[in-house]
């Protein structure tokens, strides 16, 4: 192949993916507008015209917005590789540092806060517009840039080590470096996974122990009905950034805890906390956690390996308008330019997903009464401005939960 060739397909492939992504979403606006005059039947008995009018208007709102950060992130990608920006970073990083290795980490590194700096005020207009305008958002400036502090000095202590280990290993490893890099992967988000519920999520969130007896023992007696063990219960103060209702399973092995926002708590009944619970039992006793660790470590594989034989041809960089191969370089053109490749993937990712959501309404409705977590769907949906009428195939690429109407009646079947 040459790299004139490769800059056609990059550039078919970046143009196909940005109208398609402009194409869904402007279907997705349509099929909510053509539903926004009346609520789904199965549906009015418990949602307000209002609220689901509100839920169209938000999810409308954020597609809208979607679609310019679409057009900005290909235009963004076009600066960097094709323009010339990357080779640019690269060469003033080749001036300031000397060895190799540290001039690679230095553009990698340059090439992320650039990108991050660029794209803070689509962050700040979905935070401070758009959430607060549907009442959502709860947090200060103040708040967003401590955050913001907090992500970077964190993502600085984990990601610089392993970004070292990674450009170390694909320069020092011979022909099955990716291999090496792909172990050192592995390890490095399984102690991610282990650590985060103690050590990185409290960095950002104040986590309470359930202070609620009668529901602390309805749950442990479920805990105990589905052979689950938790080093503990804990209510997640949510409420200061987001009025965004949730609960969820953190950690792996023994770290394993339970979190309930304290906006899901105020919101639902007893008998619907225990079904949203069991719901998320059923992702462990289904073993849906470790099958989606599995998928995604042997797709990392495969794409190390892909990028492994990338980056001994020169039409991969020339075509991506970079004149200095490097396995810095490579690594980082590979990973800017997999979401346009991947794209079509998405409908395959997301219903691997909706499949797992079902197995796990299955089992709740096992555990407990499929209507206490059809009611507190329900709630969930109407809380949270979730549209109860997504166009079908924009779903279908983007939806990791099946579409609320298709849920709630098979649960009803239940």
């Amino acid at each position: 192949m040459t790299a004139t060739l490769f800059t056609f397909i990059f550039s078919a492939a970046l143009l196909l993916t940005t109208l398609a992504k402009l194409w869904l979403a402007r279907r997705h606006l349509a099929h909510i507008a053509a539903h926004r005059a009346a609520v789904p039947e199965a549906f009015r008995e418990k949602i307000q015209l209002a609220d689901h009018q509100k839920a169209a208007d938000y999810t409308s709102a954020k597609a809208r917005f979607a679609m310019l950060g679409a057009l900005f992130d290909a235009a963004l990608l076009l600066v960097f590789t094709l323009a010339g920006g990357i080779q640019f970073i690269a060469d003033i990083c080749h001036g300031w540092f000397g060895a190799p290795l540290t001039q690679g980490m230095a553009t990698i590194v340059a090439v992320l806060l650039l990108s991050s700096l660029l794209e803070a005020p689509f962050s700040l207009y979905h935070t401070f517009v758009i959430e607060a305008r549907f009442g959502f958002n709860k947090m200060t400036l103040k708040l967003y840039l401590i955050d913001a502090l907090k992500s970077l000095l964190l993502g600085a202590v984990l990601g610089l080590p392993l970004l070292f280990g990674v450009l170390w290993l694909m320069e020092r490893m011979g022909a099955y470096w990716w291999l090496y890099v792909w172990l050192v992967w592995m390890a490095f988000n399984l102690a991610v996974l282990f650590i985060y519920p103690s050590f990185i999520a409290p960095l950002f969130n104040k986590f309470t122990p359930l202070q609620d007896e009668a529901m602390k023992a309805r749950i442990e007696a479920l805990l105990d009905k589905c052979g689950f063990t938790a080093k503990g219960l804990f209510v997640m103060d949510g409420s200061k950034r987001s009025a965004h209702g949730n609960a969820y399973f953190t950690g792996f092995g023994k770290t394993k805890r339970i979190v309930f926002f304290d906006t899901l708590l105020g919101r639902l009944s007893g008998n619907e906390v225990e079904a949203v619970l069991a719901h998320e039992l059923g992702h462990f006793k289904r073993r849906h956690v470790l099958k989606r660790i599995v998928a995604t470590f042997a797709m990392s594989l495969g794409f190390l390996w892909l990028l492994g034989q990338l980056m001994q041809t020169a039409w991969f960089y020339q075509g991506l308008g970079v004149s200095t191969p490097s396995t810095a370089l490579a690594l980082l053109l590979f990973f800017m330019i997999l979401p346009i490749f991947s794209f079509l993937l998405h409908p395959l990712l997301s219903a691997y997903s909706r499949k797992h959501e079902f197995e796990a309404d299955a089992y709740a409705a096992q555990q407990t009464a499929a209507t206490d977590l059809a009611n507190a769907l329900v709630k969930l949906y109407q809380d949270n401005a979730a549209t109860l009428t997504p166009d079908p195939l924009y779903s279908a690429f983007y939806d990791s939960h099946p579409p609320a109407a298709v849920r709630i009646a098979r649960l009803k079947t239940l």
